[in-house]
């Protein structure tokens, strides 16, 4: 459970980027990917990034993660890093875009094995992992390996994997990306409820605008910089304009 409640966004940012820039390659071939983003994500953040492929919308991700490493500027985390880099890690959830389940493990051990990892006792772990394999009507499929599940199926095993483990802070690149209409608003209800359960905050991404609306705030990406941002609970480099309806 983390300790900033959904109503808290007077707190310490969980994420901060401050002129960060990521730069892939050097010289004439080299790809600008974040071109010097300035913005934050408070405690109990409900935040969409939306954009076109190739954006950026991962690399901010990623960055925000601590996958990656700005090649220019900073990225911190002041709400998070109060017990260092593996304290990090167990406070931020990523569900990535693409397939991201361990092959030799079932449905559930995928689930159950990053909170061994973390110290979660066995019987602990079992139970968190029935739970939230659950919450995405999973249940039946909990002793399935990766290559028996559908990538609708296999995505939503991601998203129990990162909940089971109640971070403080969920980053989710193209969530419902793999999925029908149906089961990704199912999903991303999951999530959204959950991170409500959690105190956690939420920062999506997507090319979806029917996903967007379900986010208070929706910041626009387009060649790798951050534009017209519409806040309502997150800081991006512009005015305050227009919050999402609930």
């Amino acid at each position: 459970m983390c300790l900033t409640g959904r109503k808290d966004t007077t707190g310490a940012p969980l994420v901060r980027c401050e002129n960060a820039a990521r730069t892939y390659g050097s010289g004439p071939g080299a790809v600008v990917a974040v071109h010097g983003l300035t913005c934050s994500v408070p405690p109990g953040a409900r935040i969409c990034v939306v954009g076109p492929s190739g954006s950026g919308k991962s690399t901010l991700l990623h960055l925000m993660a601590g996958l990656d490493r700005p090649t220019a500027g900073r990225v911190s985390h002041p709400g998070l890093d109060r017990e260092g880099t593996d304290g990090l890690a167990r406070r931020i959830g990523v569900v990535f875009q693409g397939p991201s389940l361990l092959p030799p493990l079932t449905a559930a051990e995928n689930v159950v094995l990053p909170l061994r990892i973390d110290g979660v006792g066995e019987d602990e772990a079992a139970s968190r992992a029935r739970a939230a394999l659950e919450s995405l009507g999973l249940q039946s499929l909990a002793g399935r390996m990766p290559d028996e599940l559908s990538a609708g199926q296999a995505q939503r095993v991601a998203v129990a994997r990162v909940l089971a483990r109640r971070p403080c802070l969920v980053l989710a690149d193209e969530p419902t990306g793999q999925l029908d209409r149906a089961t990704g608003c199912q999903v991303l209800r999951v999530l959204l409820d959950a991170a409500e359960e959690l105190g956690a905050a939420v920062l999506v991404t997507t090319h979806d605008p029917r996903v967007a609306r379900e986010l208070e705030t929706r910041w626009y990406m387009a060649d790798g910089r951050l534009v017209q941002p519409e806040t309502g609970s997150g800081t991006g480099p512009g005015p305050s304009t227009e919050r999402s309806p609930r």
